[in-house]
C-alpha cells in the first residue's frame, strides 16, 4: 500500500499539538487489522497515531489508500464539521493511538489559536486530497462504464 501524493506527511502533528492532544485524550491499543473508524460512521473525534501504522482508505478506490506513521492526526475533517467520517482508518500493525473525543478536540482548538491554525492547515490538505481522490474515482468509474459496448441497438 503506497503513500499517495507528493507529501505523505500531510497529517503530521507538531510536538506541541501532539503533547496537547495526548493530555486531552485516552491512549488505546489496537491489534493489526483493527478498524479505528469506518466510512460514514458518526464522528467520535480524532486519533493521534502514537506508535505503529494506520491506513486511511477510500471505499472502492484502493489505489488511494495511504499509510500514516506515528505523529499523524486522523479524522480531522469529520471532527471539525461534525459529519460522519469520509474515510476508513485501519491499524496496519499493532498500534497505539490517542483518541480525543470531538468536544475535547474542539475545546483545544478554541483555547489554542496556534494549534487551531495547524489543525486547520491539516484539514485543508486532507480535504484537498479527499476531493482529488474522489474525483479520480468518479473519472475511473465513468471511463470504465463508457468503454462498454452496448449489447443491443
Amino acid at each position: 500500500m503506497p503513500n499517495v501524493g507528493t507529501k505523505p506527511n500531510i497529517l503530521k502533528a507538531s510536538a506541541r499539538l501532539k503533547k496537547t492532544l495526548m493530555g486531552a485524550g485516552t491512549v488505546e491499543q489496537y491489534p493489526a487489522h483493527h478498524r479505528l473508524f469506518d466510512m460514514d460512521q458518526a464522528n467520535i473525534g480524532v486519533y493521534l497515531v502514537a506508535k505503529g501504522k494506520v491506513s486511511l482508505s477510500v471505499k472502492d478506490c484502493p489505489q488511494f489508500d495511504r499509510i500514516f506513521n506515528s505523529g499523524s492526526l486522523l479524522g480531522v475533517p469529520a471532527t471539525f464539521t461534525g459529519h460522519p467520517y469520509s474515510l476508513a482508518a485501519t491499524a496496519i500493525t499493532k498500534a497505539e493511538v490517542v483518541h480525543v473525543d470531538r468536544q475535547k478536540f474542539l475545546d483545544v482548538m478554541t483555547n489554542e489559536p496556534e494549534l487551531c491554525r495547524e489543525a486547520t492547515d491539516m484539514l485543508c490538505r486532507e480535504v484537498s486530497f479527499i476531493q482529488a481522490a474522489l474525483a479520480e474515482c468518479r473519472r475511473a468509474k465513468h471511463d470504465h462504464t463508457s468503454d462498454r459496448v452496448p449489447t443491443s441497438l
